[in-house]
Parts: structure tokens; sequence; C-alpha cells
């Protein structure tokens, strides 16, 4: 299968009058991931589409499935964009290589603006990241194209994104406690996302920026389902966060497409290996431990949740992350955890550096539990599958997604673990309690199983998601 011909500026082409849709997608792969999604199931569809690749990637990972995308839907074109050089002086050391990668991309997609001017046939519709909002939408009205904003995590944290300059507004300068979401919930200092107490800090001023930008959006895309996030839905819907807000199109869970496994494939896993040892596992005993591509505990923390899933008495299936970055992850399970560690846990403990395709095996009727950092998609991903998350935020939106989750009943949050810019150190002990209590929690399990069912439905023919997704893409032919 030949390789998806690369797109240079003014070549934008495709061919008919089906719609043209082109995706500008963001970076990490909790970002990627639903965008993809979208991608694959527009592609289906018949929708034209054509995806920026911003070019060099930040990860291994997203090379991959960037690759991989464009390996499976060779329909799909591609549309290679070079980063514009980004003094990183201008910035503290300490910043997140990420908000810097953020901030690269949003001084450079100007450079779309005569790519999209120049497409043939006319680019009916672009679909871009949260991220990347508040320098897209201005180019898009300008070009008098539609611009929809996919959101990549929960309707809770959109709510926030919403509110949160109209709360920056009415402090007038004060400092930042809690915030009160319109029709929401109120959501604690301590469970902001740390950038956000300082106004000053790159990201809080790309979240404002977007959210006060996404208004003016002629659509959101959402990974969510009407289920497990009522309130925050309504209060977007009904304007009562923000009148005139965007229609809301909730169209999760997502389903996966074949490019994450081929992704999977590149990064030197064997799902072979994993079933095999999944499969001599009882019903319901393992604990799937894994912390997303962006977060990565510090080397004490990482021996300490070893003590602890030993001390637990399951057998667990460990995806280890040393560093934020892959490309800068080369130590070995071994390095950072002991030989002796490893020969104490074996056939009980599987520990990998790979990539996991983490659906799939969530899917596993072995798979009893998820102790996760608490990303959405994760989130979503275990409840579709029944499989109960325990989770222990690290970051950004994931104690906002904590209190979204532990709402809708698909999972528990160890509340008073530390996170971000915390030196708390979480014992074995603790861990091992936690990770036995939820194993044990009945009435969780049985409320997951629900969500399980209503995300199937939402998902099927007449279901909420289906509908909405449906709707949203009878609008694009119809543009």
């Amino acid at each position: 299968m030949a390789p998806p011909a690369t797109q240079s500026p003014g070549a934008l082409n495709g061919g008919g009058a089906t719609p043209h849709v082109l995706f500008i997608p963001s970076a990490g792969i909790g970002h990627l991931t639903p965008v993809f999604r979208v991608i694959a199931g527009f592609s289906s569809q018949g929708i034209d589409v054509s995806v920026v690749t911003v070019l060099p990637t930040v990860s291994a990972a997203e090379a991959a499935y960037f690759d991989g995308l464009f390996t499976d839907y060779p329909r799909v074109r591609r549309v290679d964009m070079h980063l514009l050089p980004l003094d990183a002086a201008e910035f503290a050391a300490t910043e997140d290589p990420f908000f810097l990668r953020w901030e690269a991309l949003r001084r450079s997609v100007h450079q779309l603006g005569p790519i999209v001017a120049a497409a043939a046939p006319p680019v009916t519709a672009i679909i871009t990241d949260i991220t990347l909002t508040s320098c897209v939408v201005p180019i898009a009205r300008e070009l008098r194209v539609p611009c929809h904003v996919l959101f990549p995590t929960a309707a809770t944290m959109l709510a926030l994104n919403a509110h949160y300059p109209i709360y920056l507004d009415q402090l007038g300068g004060g400092p930042v406690g809690d915030v009160d979401v319109p029709g929401v919930f109120r959501v604690p200092r301590s469970s902001l996302p740390p950038a956000l107490l300082d106004v000053n800090k790159l990201f809080t001023k790309q979240f404002v920026d977007n959210g006060r930008e996404i208004a003016r959006a002629d659509g959101v895309l959402v990974n969510t389902f009407d289920y497990v996030e009522p309130a925050p839905l309504a209060a977007l819907r009904s304007g009562k966060i923000v009148p005139g807000y965007p229609p809301v199109y909730t169209i999760g869970p997502l389903k996966p497409h074949a490019a994450a496994t081929r992704a999977g494939d590149k990064a030197g896993t064997g799902d072979g290996v994993l079933d095999e040892w999944l499969g001599r596992q009882p019903a319901r005993s393992v604990v799937y431990v894994a912390f997303g591509n962006r977060s990565a505990a510090r080397l004490d923390q990482i021996r300490e949740i070893g003590a602890g899933l030993e001390a637990s008495g399951y057998p667990f299936l460990w995806v280890l992350k040393t560093t934020k970055v892959d490309r800068e992850d080369a130590a070995e399970p071994a390095d950072v955890l002991g030989g002796a560690f490893l020969e104490r846990v074996r056939g009980r403990g599987l520990v990998t550096k790979g990539w996991v395709e983490q659906e799939a095996l969530l899917k596993h009727p072995a798979v009893g539990m998820f102790l996760s950092h608490g990303g959405w998609n994760s989130a979503l991903e275990a409840s579709s599958a029944g499989v109960p998350v325990l989770v222990w935020p690290q970051l950004g939106d994931h104690r906002v997604n904590a209190m979204a989750a532990a709402r809708a009943g698909i999972g528990a949050w160890a509340e008073d673990w530390g996170w971000d810019g915390e030196e708390r150190l979480v014992t074995g002990e603790e861990i091992a309690e936690k990770v036995k209590e939820v194993m044990a929690d009945e009435k969780l399990r049985a409320s997951v199983a629900v969500a399980r069912e209503e995300a199937a439905r939402a998902v099927a023919e007449g279901g909420t998601s289906y509908r909405n997704m449906h709707e949203f893409m009878a609008k694009l032919k119809g543009a």
C-alpha cells in the first residue's frame, strides 16, 4: 500500500464535491487519540480529509502514531508544516516541554492561511484542538471557513475552560481560589491545574485565550457521553456558563482505529506476549497500571509503586515510564526497580516499557482494575470495558477528571495522594491498601457495569453520541 503524498503549500487538492475537512491537531497522545479516531470515522463515511502534520513530532510515539494513521487510511492526505523556531529562553527553565510545544505550534499555525486559501477543492471546514483555538479560529473566520474545536478531555474540564476567563475578570487581579462553575460544581483551588494558579504562567495564558476564543467557534466536539457528565453538558448547552456558547456535540466513547495498533507494533510490544500472560491469570484479578504519555513519577515514587503492587497480592501489568518525553526514556525496568524486585514478582507481575494497546487490554476478562493518572481517554476506555479506575492524578486536568469520574461512578479518587509540584511520597503500604479497597468494592464495580452499558448504548444506532456524530457529519455535507 503506497504511502500518502505529502502536500506542499497550494497543493491541498481533493476530488469531487464531498466535504473537505482540514484537521489541525496538537501534540500529546492524549490529544491525538480522539482526533485520529474522528478522522478514521470521517474517512470511512466518505468525507474528504486532510491532516496537518507538524514536524518534527515531539515524541517517537507520536511519529509512529502519525505513520500508522496514514498507512491505514491512505485516502487521508498529509499536509506537512514545519515548526518555526521558538526561543526557549523566553520561558522559565522549568516550563513543561508540552506547553512549549503548544506555544511553538500556536506561533506557527499562521503558515496555514495560504495553504487553506489555495486548496482545491476548497476546505469546507476546519477542526482543530483546544490548545490551538485562539490562533486557528481567527484564521478560519478571516477565510470564511467554519471552524470547530475538538476538546480531548472531559466536558467538566470544558465547562471550567469556558468559565475561567470570566472568573479571572471577576477576580480583578486577586489571588485564585475555589472556582464555582455555574450549573456544574465548585472546583477547589487544590484541584485546579497547578499552572492556573499563576496568571503569568504560559499555560494559563493559553488556557484563558483559548477559553475566550472557543465561544466564537462554530461547534465543539467532546469525547464523552451524556450519561457520565449530564451537569456540565446541560450548563454549556443552555448558555448558563457562557450565553451563546457554540453547539456541543458529545461523540464518545470514540471507537479505536487500526493505526493505534500499528503504532504499538512499531513501538516493539508484542500483543501475543501480553495475551499469553493475561490468559494465565484469574478473571478480574489483574491490576493494570499506566500513567499516560505525559506523566512520569520520580524514582523513589516509582519504587514505592512497585512495593505497593507487590504487597497488594494481586497480579499486575505495569507500563513503566520514567520521563515525560519518550525519546529521553532509556532506562530499563531492572535499572529502575532493581533485579531483586523483578525476580520476586516473576510470573505474578509484568513490567513493560513498550506501547500497550490499552483499549483491547482493558477488555480482557483478567483485568480487574486500572490504576491511572486520570487522563479522560483512559477513563472512558475503562468505563467502556466495565473496569473500575483508581485515579491518582498527576498533573494538568487530572484532578478535575478525577472529580468527574467519581461523580459518574466509574472510578475512585485517591484524593490525598501527591501530584504535580508536591513533595509527598505515597508509600507502598498506602498504595497496597487502596488497591485492595478498590478491588473489593462491589458497589463501584456494579456502577461501572451500568456505565459500560450506557457507553455501548450511546454509540449504538439511535444513541446520543451516534446521533450527534451523524448530525455533525450531515452539517459538514450541507456546508
